[in-house]
């Protein structure tokens, strides 16, 4: 099954957002094929396809266009592109998200997981996106594999968001084998970014 979506003169991030519902709708083996009209979201949409796993490959079809097509499950590497967001970058300097918990809030354990859950669907559609997003403690179970806030985590990583997860938190937990997004950081790293943070959310 080929699927096509048309992201010509959509702002960032919508190309990659419209790409990720599309690639929802698909199963392995299938093919999307994203229309752009710039080389930022052809980055974009190669970067948000290596952290799905999927193979992509960009072409330029004119002065203007561009297309990207992701094979659904490829197991090809995509070619690393830049540190490259938006052409604006959506950015807010200085702003950290800390999720020091699987949870948000005190009370109902299932109720905690979905506010959280909520919470970090809701970063993705902001117009400011935080610099970096640090989870420790039981926020490491966000990063991991299985966890319902992954795909949304890959996203803002696709936007250039920098997310990184506590290593003395993976090791405990028995989840270093399961990190699925972002990087490993420690507690040196953790208190140099929260010093330097010009804004600390913390859900």
């Amino acid at each position: 099954m080929e699927k096509i979506v048309d992201a010509r003169g959509m702002a960032c991030p919508l190309p990659v957002v419209n790409a990720k519902k599309a690639a929802e709708s698909l199963s392995p083996g299938d093919t999307l094929i994203v229309r752009v009209d710039n080389e930022i979201a052809v980055q974009n949409l190669q970067r948000f396809a290596g952290h799905m796993g999927f193979s992509a490959a960009g072409e330029k079809q004119g002065e203007t266009e561009y297309t990207v097509t992701m094979h659904i499950g490829g197991t090809e590497k995509p070619r690393q592109e830049p540190e490259t967001a938006c052409a604006v970058d959506a950015r807010k300097k200085g702003m950290l998200v800390v999720l020091s918990a699987n949870t948000m809030g005190t009370g109902e354990e299932k109720l905690g997981k979905a506010l959280m859950k909520a919470f970090v669907f809701a970063l993705t559609k902001q117009d400011v996106l935080p610099e970096t997003i640090l989870c420790y403690n039981t926020g490491a179970y966000l990063t991991c594999q299985g966890a319902d806030t992954l795909e949304d985590l890959k996203l803002l990583e696709s936007e250039g968001v920098t997310v990184l997860t506590c290593g003395t938190c993976l090791d405990f937990y028995g989840l270093k084998e399961t990190l699925a997004v972002g990087g490993i950081t420690n507690m040196y790293d953790i208190v140099e970014r929260m010093e330097a943070a010009v804004t600390i959310v913390r859900p």
